[in-house]
């Protein structure tokens, strides 16, 4: 092999090095934006809910329709979250049925839509008082340690899941 090609060969190497590189950091980086969106759109926003439930529960029910609004904005959450980790191809069937399971279950509670509130009864502020035990049981609660890790929020999610449909 003459010098020319080995120079040849040695810069091709390095350029696949480089690209192979490139592509791993890039994955990495789509798998911690789907995860983010997961922690921010659903998980953060279901312990937002058992606080803003808290808080209503204390002052007897002044405003429900923050439940409400709260309620809709994890739906929403959901929905676009599964709907990205779907498209990308990074949820699994598994993951992506533990999301729209848990949809479901929180779709039968009152909750706002886009230019609509919902009545709230008071039978619903008691369920919703019975989702916020819920939702602190399966560890997704104001005052509990919410972690960043995916195991943990699928853990989390899937007690909250068995939680949901005990009830």
């Amino acid at each position: 092999m003459s010098r020319k090609q080995k120079a040849v060969l040695g810069v091709s190497l390095a350029g696949n090095v480089l690209l192979l590189a490139f592509l791993i950091v890039g994955y990495l980086k789509m798998s911690l934006v789907h995860e983010e969106l997961f922690y921010s759109e659903v998980q953060y926003k279901l312990v937002e809910l058992e606080g803003l439930i808290e808080q209503q529960k204390q002052e007897e029910w002044p405003a429900p329709n923050l439940v409400t609004a709260q309620l809709g904005d994890v739906l929403n959450g959901i929905e676009a979250a599964t709907a990205s980790g779907n498209y990308s191809g990074w949820l699994s069937d598994a993951e992506r049925s533990m999301m729209e399971r848990l949809g479901a279950a929180l779709y039968r509670y009152p909750h706002d839509e886009l230019y609509t509130f919902s009545t709230v009864t008071e039978e619903d502020t008691k369920n919703f008082e019975v989702l916020q035990t819920q939702l602190q049981q399966a560890g997704l609660g104001m005052n509990q340690t919410i972690e960043d890790d995916w195991k943990s929020y699928t853990a989390k999610i899937e007690e909250l899941l068995e939680r949901l449909q005990d009830k």
